[in-house]
C-alpha cells in the first residue's frame, strides 16, 4: 500500500509522544490505586496500597486531588501498557517494510528476463509513461490572448506561469498544463499544472492564483480552493497553491521548497 510506511510512521511519532506524557505523567503519581464503590445513590473511594487493608483506606471525598491523582495513575497505566504494545507492532513492521519490495523484485531481474515477465503492478516508469503519453483538450485560448510561450514551446496565460513552467521543465518535473478535472458540485476545472506523485502515485494539482487583489477574482479562486477540499483534495495534500498580487511577485525560494516537499520522493 503507497503512503503506508509514512502513515505508520506518523502513528509511532504521536504514540512516542503519548508515551513520553503519560511515563512523566506516572512519575509524580501518588503510590498505590484507587478502588470504587458505588451503588444507585452513591460512590465511596478507597486508598489502596500495598501491604495495607485489601478493601483499602476510606478517602473522603473532600480529598479530590488524592481521588483524581489515583484515576489518573490507573489510567495513564493503561494507556502506556497501550502505547508501549503498539509501538512494538509499529516498529516490527516499519523495520523491514519497503513499499517498493515488489517493484524491485521485476527491477532485479536481467534485462532479457523482465522482457518475457509481466509485472503484478506496473513499475513507476511505465506508470509515468502512459500518464504522459494520455491526450487530452486544455482550456482554449480566447483571441486577444497575449502569446507567451515556455521552453517547450507550450502556450501558457501568463508570465508567472511560464516561469513555473520552465521551472519544472529544468528540474525535470513532468507536468500537464490545464488537463481538465471535474470537481463534483462544481464542474470541470483546469489546475494550472498536474503532477503524479512518485511517493503516492496519485496525482497533484497545482494552482496559482495571480491577481489575488482583484476582489471578483479573489473570490472565484477561494470558491475554486473549496471546491476541491469538498472533492476530498485538501492544500497540503494533493493540492499546492500559490499566490501573487501587485505587490506580491512569485517567491522563488518558496516555489523551490514546495517543489521539494511536494513534487520529489
Amino acid at each position: 500500500m503507497t503512503g503506508l510506511r509514512e502513515m505508520l510512521l506518523q502513528e509511532q511519532d504521536r504514540l512516542e509522544k503519548i508515551l513520553q506524557k503519560t511515563t512523566e505523567r506516572l512519575k509524580d503519581a501518588p503510590q498505590g490505586r484507587l478502588r470504587l464503590s458505588t451503588n444507585k445513590k452513591w460512590t465511596q473511594y478507597y486508598h489502596c496500597v500495598p501491604g495495607g487493608k485489601q478493601s483499602g483506606e476510606y478517602i473522603a471525598k473532600t480529598n479530590e486531588k488524592l481521588i483524581s491523582g489515583l484515576a489518573q495513575k490507573d489510567y495513564d497505566k493503561k494507556i502506556l501498557k497501550l502505547t508501549e504494545r503498539r509501538l512494538s507492532q509499529i516498529r516490527k513492521i516499519t523495520g523491514d517494510y519497503d513499499e517498493k519490495e515488489i517493484e524491485k523484485i521485476f527491477l532485479k531481474e536481467h534485462m532479457t528476463r523482465q522482457k518475457l515477465i509481466e509485472p503484478v503492478e506496473p513499475t513507476w516508469e511505465q506508470q509515468l509513461k502512459d500518464w504522459i503519453s494520455e491526450t487530452y483538450k486544455g482550456k482554449e485560448f480566447q483571441e486577444g490572448t497575449p502569446l507567451i510561450l515556455t521552453e517547450r514551446g507550450e502556450r501558457v496565460r501568463s508570465k508567472s506561469e511560464k516561469i513555473l513552467a520552465d521551472f519544472f521543465c529544468r528540474k525535470r518535473i513532468p507536468y500537464k498544463y490545464e488537463h481538465p478535472l471535474y470537481l463534483k458540485h462544481f464542474g470541470t476545472v483546469y489546475p494550472d499544472f498536474t503532477f503524479l506523485s512518485k511517493r503516492t502515485r496519485q496525482e497533484i494539482y497545482w494552482e496559482h492564483d495571480g491577481r489575488m487583489d482583484d476582489p471578483i477574482y479573489a473570490q472565484n479562486a477561494v470558491r475554486k480552493i473549496q471546491a476541491y477540499e469538498e472533492n476530498d483534495i485538501y492544500p497540503g495534500e494533493r493540492l499546492i497553491l500559490t499566490f501573487e498580487t501587485e505587490r506580491t511577485a512569485l517567491d522563488m525560494q518558496l516555489i523551490e521548497k514546495l517543489v521539494c516537499r511536494y513534487l520529489t520522493e
